[in-house]
């Protein structure tokens, strides 16, 4: 994610109203990162469709930018979230300990999603800095015993659910580009796990996220 496809999402945004935006340079293209990033998404984040900052943080699975380069666009980022009062949408990828780090210096006080959730190991520490963590297709994944458990023991109103479109499909459907539409198997297997039905699984997770990105 950079500016092309950050403006192609406000785009979206200003044509369809179901549609709102997030805007922002993702670790694996921070390696161009420059302080004219600054300033562009320091702009958008004025654009009334715009509602977070993201996805940023950090990504060690793959060595598109190296680590430095990752954090010093994740800061960056974070400092605009501040100053915009916008959320952050986090991405982070074998690279925990150092996205924890830098959360936990800068980002006090902000609102945090943790896009994917994955930090199962940190799950405590999530809790206890108030961070909403968001489920993906993953949650329906035969192995992951931990990432269900994790889901079931994450505060109520702290708990989201995505695709991540177009990748990690849920079962039935994994192996398939992903889609929006296919986020209610994840859905459903987020109620199963909460001892939730779907109606009121779905309820819970819309009421967090209107309150997360003020719709």
């Amino acid at each position: 994610m950079g500016r092309a496809s950050s403006l192609a999402t406000v785009a979206l945004a200003e044509t369809h109203t179901a549609i709102w935006a997030a805007v922002g340079v993702h670790p694996n293209s921070a390696a161009t990162w420059t302080d004219a990033d600054i300033a562009w998404i320091a702009e958008l984040a004025r654009h009334p469709r715009v509602v977070a900052i993201g996805e940023c943080g950090m990504d060690f699975y793959r060595d598109t930018a190296t680590p430095a380069q990752q954090e010093r666009a994740f800061r960056a980022q974070i400092a605009i979230a501040r100053a915009a009062g916008l959320p952050l949408v986090i991405h982070t990828r074998d690279a925990s300990v150092a996205t924890l780090k830098v959360l936990g210096e800068d980002a006090t006080g902000l609102v945090v999603i943790l896009h994917c959730f994955s930090m199962v190991e940190h799950l405590d520490r999530v809790i206890d800095a108030g961070w909403y963590a968001s489920f993906a297709g993953p949650l329906t994944y035969k192995p992951n015993d931990a990432l269900r458990a994790a889901a079931a023991q994450m505060p109520a109103d702290r708990i989201l659910v995505e695709t991540d479109s177009p990748y990690l499909a849920p079962v039935p459907l994994r192996g398939r580009p992903n889609q929006p539409a296919y986020v209610a198997h994840t859905l459903a297997k987020l109620a199963e796990v909460r001892g939730l039905d779907v109606a009121t699984c779905d309820e819970l997770t819309t009421t967090n996220a209107a309150r997360v990105f003020g719709w």
